[in-house]
């Protein structure tokens, strides 16, 4: 499948300190591409080069196999983006706002105007001065000046910032239609880990400036780890019966015992048996499996350790 994004050891230094630091990545046509990191992690920096706001110390960015640089405005007639604050003339409407995006964007039809308002759900809000409008509204705007050209590239910088829980399900729905059934490219970076577990398909994770992981959503769910928790009467006596029977893994914790023993772990109705049989009926006998947030924060201690 062909990259659509590509960055080839891409690297920013300020003075003695690297924002960024050696990161490539690829982005490939139609994904979702999540680009996680902490505050300060490098994502900003990443994406400003990417398009080419600042000038990279070392390294390319590629977007349709064009490089990024000063003189390649014909690369953005394709790429909408929104890096973190949705600017607009504060005393415009929303309307106004659109408006004059369009005609930047030299788009003659009068009525993209409407349709991206109507996307958004910004039409009660289409006579609004940009100013008074709510931090949540703000940003929809934002994605709304984005999207107004119908870009086949999308590169958003924390597009959920300000959007209550509904809002945040209506962008999240709305990209993962562009990119399923528009064939839309989305590079989306976040700090809100959870969001992005539902919405990607692909993950990069930025810690410290160097980009330490990126996987598929199927490479990340066969590396996160799994854990069967059990509670009975008696947790000592139970931990002990589980080591004699040679499984391994076991810890007790917080009135739990945690098994990470992978027979264990896809058999848990032989354990319910055992335990029954032998006098220790479980009160809780549960699966649970490591989410994003528990994943990336034990990816970048691991980095940070190293």
């Amino acid at each position: 499948m062909k990259n659509i994004i590509v960055t080839e050891g891409l690297t920013k230094t300020y003075n003695d300190f690297e924002a960024v630091s050696q990161v490539s990545l690829n982005v490939r046509k139609g994904e979702i591409y999540g680009f996680l990191g902490l505050n300060g992690a490098g994502k900003t920096t990443s994406i400003r080069m990417l398009l080419g706001m600042i000038r990279p110390t070392t390294g390319n960015a590629y977007i349709n196999e064009k490089k990024v640089s000063a003189n390649s405005t014909e690369i953005w007639k394709d790429v909408g983006s929104l890096v973190e604050t949705p600017y607009s003339y504060p005393n415009l409407t929303v309307r106004e706002n659109l408006h004059i995006i369009r005609r930047l964007r030299f788009l003659r039809d009068k009525s993209m105007t409407d349709r991206i308002i109507d996307l958004l759900q910004l039409n009660q809000y289409a006579d609004r001065k940009a100013k008074n409008l709510s931090l949540g509204n703000a940003q929809r705007l934002g994605i709304a000046k984005a999207l107004i050209h119908q870009p086949k590239i999308l590169i958003l910088d924390e597009p959920t910032n300000g959007l209550d829980p509904a809002g945040i399900l209506e962008i999240r729905e709305m990209l993962c239609n562009l990119a399923k059934n528009e064939g839309v490219t989305i590079f989306i970076s976040s700090h809100i880990l959870g969001e992005i577990a539902r919405l990607a398909s692909r993950i990069g994770i930025i810690h410290c400036g160097k980009l330490i992981e990126e996987l598929d959503a199927e490479q990340l769910s066969r590396l996160c780890q799994k854990q069967l928790l059990v509670k009975t009467e008696n947790n000592t006596l139970t931990s002990q019966l589980l080591k004699e029977k040679q499984f391994s893994g076991i810890t007790e914790d917080s009135g739990l015992i945690r098994i990470r023993d992978h027979k264990a772990i896809d058999n848990p109705s032989e354990i319910a048996k055992l335990l029954v049989n032998s006098g220790y009926p479980p009160s809780l006998l549960s699966v649970k499996e490591e989410d994003l947030e528990s994943f990336f924060l034990r990816t970048i201690k691991t980095n940070t350790t190293l």
